[in-house]
């Protein structure tokens, strides 16, 4: 499946800096141990998803808050240097930029603390102030790294507007009420977010199933759940379609959720086509965990095209 024109993504969302430390195992409390590597990079849910989006050619806009400090400029010039537009990423005084410290396993699994810092600064007079740009979108991103009132003021305003929505809910909380995402395209959460947004267990396929049908009962359009190497599922209201894993050697899978949402954004945009925007999206987010660290990670159409071409013909 190849993209038959360039879409154009908006990204309502975040960014942080990530202070990733490789390590052997966690210490444990008063333990200090060594680590044998660590890098700074450019990341944060949004601007994640922002690039895996740019960097497949799509024409990607942010709409997001830094900080008055060395990242914050440092963010700016990363998210230009991708071919984003930056006209709405705003600067906020006295405020830190958002920070991501992440701690990567010899297995690939990782642990991730955020602190939200500028990104909690983030307001709805903010997407209106953005909204010439937003309704000239394909499709709108988010993710709930920036506040809760921000997403639902965009998922409205989108409504208002005819422009797809989607929603990563991470970090996800229990009291989010999906009455108030009713107009909203896609959520992409994973077994452990849609546990919490919907109530209910999702330990097996059907139970999966039900949870996620609960949500669309409640106005949501579609569900995606996301299940590492087993997949996904995309959920409508016609049924389940399971979506295949690829397997690959993980290396580092931080950032992998992200490159799997802005893949599935930019062929969506680009094609119309849902089922096939989400198989280019798994083997995306794949290539993605070959390689260290999130938005490096991401492939080039070249890159991608490459991997594809060599992966087995099941895949």
């Amino acid at each position: 499946m190849t993209a038959s024109k360039p879409g154009r993504i908006a990204v309502v969302g975040s960014n942080m800096v990530d202070l990733v430390t490789y390590i052997t195992r966690m210490p444990a409390p008063g333990e200090t141990i060594e680590a044998p590597d660590f890098e700074i990079g450019c990341g944060g849910k949004g601007a994640n998803q922002a690039v895996a989006a740019a960097k497949l050619g799509s024409a990607v806009s942010m709409v997001t808050k830094v900080g008055d400090d060395i990242f914050g400029e440092n963010t700016r010039r990363n998210l230009a240097q991708h071919g984003i537009d930056i006209r709405h990423v705003e600067t906020v005084a006295g405020k830190s930029s958002g920070v991501a410290p992440i701690f990567v396993e010899a297995s690939g699994e990782n642990s991730i603390l955020i602190v939200k810092g500028a990104n909690a600064a983030l307001l709805p007079a903010d997407v209106d102030a953005a909204e010439e740009t937003l309704r000239a979108a394909d499709l709108i991103l988010m993710q709930m790294e920036v506040p809760r009132e921000t997403v639902i003021h965009t998922v409205r305003r989108a409504a208002e507007w005819g422009v797809r929505t989607i929603l990563n809910p991470a970090p996800a909380a229990a009291d989010l009420n999906v009455d108030d995402l009713r107009d909203l395209s896609f959520l992409v959460p994973n077994e452990s977010e849609l546990a919490l947004i919907s109530g209910l267990p999702t330990g097996s396929e059907d139970e999966i199933a039900a949870a996620a049908r609960s949500l669309i009962e409640r106005g949501i359009g579609t569900v995606i759940v996301t299940l590492g190497g087993r997949g996904a599922r995309l959920v409508t209201r016609a049924g389940v379609v399971p979506i295949a894993p690829v397997r690959v050697t993980p290396v580092d899978t931080t950032g992998a959720g992200d490159a799997f949402i802005g893949a599935f954004a930019h062929f969506l945009a680009a094609t119309g086509e849902v089922e096939g925007a989400l198989a280019q999206a798994a083997r995306y987010a794949a290539h993605s965990v070959t390689g260290r660290g999130t938005q490096k990670s991401y492939a080039t159409p070249e890159a991608f095209e490459a991997f594809c071409r060599a992966l087995p013909p099941s895949a």
